[in-house]
């Protein structure tokens, strides 16, 4: 039962799946590479805490300059109040968080608060209200989106005491020292808070410490836009992969779909009105593979036809002798004669022994395609084959029969060609078996064997009557009939010549017959050297 065909799909085909998963990869790998970006990451971190030191050298060097005031004995106090205003204003325009720290480490100033740092006023930055609507919506989580990053398990967290002192930050600490430090600490929930501190200085002398930080905004900006090419450049060639993806699955994987569809209608079809579509127009393998289809199929309703052609042949050729029998075998029960029932029994052997003969050819004529596509060639000396033939055919030949006569190179060349010995030999028995058929009385069969360039040539000549005008190729098709008017009736089955054309023709060779100018037959073979 046939099977059912499925539509061709272009992501139905395994072959294009597996194209597309090839050429997926190395840009898919290549993207998830760029998308993590831990350099350049580090790189905007970096360049962000430079960008906080400078702001932080700024104010202060303003704080030092302007809140801090020379007392008895040459001391410097850091006057609180003026602090906190100066810290606030200064910080607010940069959209940065300041603290002050004094020389012993309490919190002075913070941007945060509107009066001092004992004050109850705390100024929070709060989330703008979410508008209505899907735009809204959708801006909300676009602003999220883009100043999304993953929390960093590597960087400690950032915390808040309601008491903060300069202990709890270590850049604070360095920076009483007289040290500018930097520090990066990762958000509950994920993001990052980066910070500076700097000291506070007037002449020379270190009367606090300033400590900026910055919720790390700008960075994760600067990296989403940073993804945000990478995969609108992925985006484009992802499409142009999965284009020329399916583009070359389509080349590939649309034909030979066809091709198995036509494969699958010439088994399953009737007649011949299926056929194999032809892509040899493509110059490539898959063009190769129709051609050879294409081929296939038309050598196989050639052989189909010469199978039928035979089992008529077959059934006709056989059912002669039988209907002989038959009639023979009727006649002889009414018959009470024994002299006429002796002569039926003749006619009954005689038509027995044509059938033997008739058989025996049939299943060695078709026999011999299935052995010559299985036997292995091997070398084959020509020469030495001929000789002997010649040597049993003069030993056995009677007193009025034939003469044989032998000619091969003078030169002692084996004449060496790659066939099948027992079927070569098959072949020249045939045609010295024909000869023999025609040639008269004290004739003489002449068997040559020469080399004639890269072929080996084998010629049996006789010098019987010749073919008939128009018949030097019927002579090889089966059960070819026209024999000797004196051979009796059945002798042979007319199918040695065209076995042997069989053989010769599945070793990559020629066989043929032509006339001689002076009379008699000459039937040629002629294979290539080995």
């Amino acid at each position: 039962m046939p099977r059912r065909r499925r539509k061709w799909r272009p992501l139905g085909s395994p072959l294009t799946r597996r194209i597309l998963a090839v050429n997926l990869i190395a840009p898919v790998l290549l993207v998830a590479g760029l998308l993590y970006l831990d350099r350049y990451k580090q790189g905007l971190i970096r360049a962000e805490l430079a960008g906080l030191a400078t702001q932080a050298e700024m104010v202060a060097g303003a704080v030092g300059e302007g809140a801090v005031s020379e007392q008895a004995m040459g001391f410097l106090e850091l006057n609180n109040e003026l602090a906190q205003q100066m810290v606030r204003r200064l910080a607010k325009p940069a959209n940065l968080r300041a603290r002050l720290f004094d020389a012993v480490g309490e919190l002075a100033a913070d941007s945060r608060y509107l009066l001092s740092p004992k004050g109850n006023i705390q100024i929070e930055e709060l989330e703008q209200l979410a508008g209505r609507g899907w735009r809204a919506r959708l801006s909300g989580v676009w602003d999220r989106l883009t100043t999304w990053m993953p929390e960093d398990e590597s960087l400690p967290l950032y915390s808040e005491s309601l008491q903060q002192r300069a202990d709890h930050y270590p850049e604070v600490m360095a920076a009483l020292a007289g040290r500018v430090e930097t520090g990066v600490r990762a958000r509950n929930g994920g993001g990052i808070v980066l910070s500076v501190a700097v000291p506070v200085q007037r002449y020379k002398q270190v009367v606090g410490a300033l400590m900026v930080s910055h919720d790390g905004r700008n960075v994760a900006r600067s990296l989403f836009q940073v993804r945000l090419a990478i995969l609108q450049v992925f985006a484009v060639a992802l499409a142009i992969t999965i284009g020329l993806s399916l583009y070359m699955a389509g080349t590939i994987a649309r034909p030979i779909r066809r091709l198995a569809v036509a494969a699958e209608q010439v088994r399953h079809g009737h007649g011949r009105r299926h056929r194999i579509p032809d892509f040899s127009d493509r110059h490539d393998e898959i063009g190769e593979l129709s051609l050879a289809l294409k081929e296939m199929t038309e050598a196989l309703w050639t052989r189909m036809d010469a199978i039928e052609r035979f089992a008529a042949d077959v059934a006709h050729e056989i059912k002669n002798p039988l209907t002989s029998v038959r009639s023979a075998v009727e006649t002889a029960a009414r018959v009470s004669d024994p002299a006429q029932q002796r002569k039926l029994l003749a006619i009954v052997q005689d038509d027995v022994e044509r059938l033997n003969r008739l058989i025996t050819d049939i299943s060695d004529a078709s026999r011999v395609d299935a052995e010559m596509s299985r036997a292995e060639t091997e070398p084959v000396p020509v020469r030495a084959m001929v000789e002997t033939l010649g040597e049993i055919y003069r030993a056995t030949a009677e007193e009025d029969g034939p003469r044989f006569v032998v000619e091969v190179p003078a030169n002692g060349d084996p004449l060496v060609v790659q066939g099948i010995e027992g079927r070569l030999v098959q072949v020249l028995r045939n045609l010295i078996g024909n000869a023999v058929s025609f040639s008269p009385e004290g004739g003489t069969i002449r068997l040559v064997a020469e080399r004639e360039g890269k072929y080996v040539r084998v010629s049996v000549e006789d010098d019987g009557p010749g073919i008939p005008e128009g018949k030097l190729e019927a002579v090889f098709e089966r059960f070819y009939s026209e024999r000797p008017e004196a051979e009796k009736f059945g002798t042979h089955s007319g199918l040695g010549l065209s076995i042997s054309r069989q053989i010769v023709t599945a070793l990559g060779g020629l066989i043929w017959a032509e006339n001689m100018p002076k009379g008699g037959t000459r039937l040629v073979v002629k294979l290539p050297a080995g």
